[in-house]
C-alpha cells in the first residue's frame, strides 16, 4: 500500500539510500515524491541517477514542502541541523529519526516540531532484511503512525514499542549487532584460514553456517530456546564440548554482554550530549 506524502531525507547516506530503495521496492511511495537533500552534489546526482528522486543541496528548500522529514545524519550534525530547520517544517509534518541517542525530546524541541517517530535500523535493512525498533511520540496521529510502519517495514521487520527506554537497548543489541555477527564470523574465518583452509572456502562455510544456523532457529514449529538448539549439537565429549568449554571458560558470554553493555552506555551518553547542546548554543 502507497502513501501519499512528500519525503525528504536530510543526510542521504547508506542508511537513507537503504530506505530509499526499499520505499521504492515495496511500492510504499514513487520516486518522484522523495528528495534527498546533503550538502554534496555528486551524491545528490548519483542517488538521483540510480532511483530517480530528487536531489536537493538546501536543506531548508527540501523540507519547505515536505509532509515526512527522515533525518539520517549523524549525532553530532544536530547541532547545525537544528539552528537551520527549526521553525522551517511544516507543524503537520512527521518527523523520522535514525538517529543514535536522540531523544524524541530534543528533537522536538530542537525542529520546533511535535511530530516525532524515533527509530533504530540496522545494517541489513540495506537488501531489505533489516529489523527496526522504533516509538512515537504522543502527538503522532495514527495516519502518521501507519506512514512510519510501512516506511520502516519497506527496510525488513520493525517491531514497534510505545515506552522510548527501549531505544538505547535497541541501539545496542540490534542497532549495533551486526557488528558483533561480522567480528565473530571474522574470527572464524580466520580461524580456518590458520587451521589450513583457502580463505574463500573458509569464508563460504562460516557464512553458510551461520545463515543456515539463524534459518534453523527461526523456521522451527514452535519457538525453542537456544540453548536446546545448542545441546542438540553438543555431544559429551565431542568436538562441540571441548570448543564450548574453551568458550566458556575464555569468558565469552561476559565478553558480548559487557560489549552490549558498553553500545547502550555510549547510546545513552549520546543522547545526552546531544541534550546538552541546545539550538541557540550552536
Amino acid at each position: 500500500m502507497s502513501v501519499h506524502q512528500r519525503i525528504t531525507f536530510i543526510g542521504p547516506g547508506v542508511m537513507a539510500e537503504a530506505m530509499i530503495a526499499g520505499i521504492i521496492r515495496c511500492g510504499v511511495a514513487a520516486p518522484e515524491q522523495m528528495t534527498a537533500s546533503g550538502p554534496r552534489i555528486n551524491r545528490g546526482r548519483d542517488l538521483s541517477d540510480r532511483y530517480g528522486i530528487l536531489s536537493q543541496t538546501d536543506n531548508i528548500a527540501a523540507v519547505e514542502d515536505a509532509d515526512v522529514v527522515v533525518l539520517c545524519v549523524k549525532p553530532q550534525h544536530l547541532k547545525v541541523v537544528f539552528p537551520e530547520l527549526a521553525g522551517r517544517i511544516k507543524p503537520s509534518a512527521l518527523i523520522l529519526s535514525i538517529i543514535a541517542g536522540a531523544t524524541i525530546e530534543k528533537l522536538s524541541h530542537g525542529l520546533q516540531c511535535p511530530n516525532i517517530v524515533r527509530s533504530m535500523p540496522n545494517t541489513p535493512a540495506q537488501i531489505g532484511e533489516g529489523i527496526t525498533v522504533w516509538t512515537t511520540a504522543s502527538a503522532v496521529s495514527e495516519e502518521q503512525h501507519q506512514i512510519a510502519q510501512k516506511m520502516l517495514g519497506a527496510l525488513g521487520e520493525e517491531i514497534y514499542l510505545a515506552e522510548e527506554y527501549y531505544m538505547d537497548m535497541a541501539t545496542a543489541l540490534s542497532g549495533t549487532g551486526p557488528a558483533y555477527v561480522f567480528m565473530f564470523m571474522e574470527a572464524m574465518v580466520d580461524a580456518g584460514v590458520h587451521l589450513g583452509f583457502p580463505r574463500r572456502i573458509a569464508e563460504q562455510l562460516v557464512a553458510q553456517t551461520v545463515r543456515g544456523s539463524v534459518d534453523y532457529y527461526r523456521q522451527r514449529e514452535h519457538p525453542v530456546h537456544l540453548a536446546r538448539l545448542r545441546n542438540q549439537v553438543t555431544s559429551p565429549g565431542g568436538t562441540s564440548a571441548a570448543a564450548l568449554y574453551y568458550l566458556e571458560k575464555a569468558g565469552f558470554r561476559t565478553a558480548i554482554s559487557r560489549a552490549i553493555w558498553a553500545a547502550y552506555e555510549r547510546s545513552q551518553a549520546l543522547g545526552k550530549d546531544s541534550q546538552s547542546q541546545s539550538p541557540d548554543d550552536a
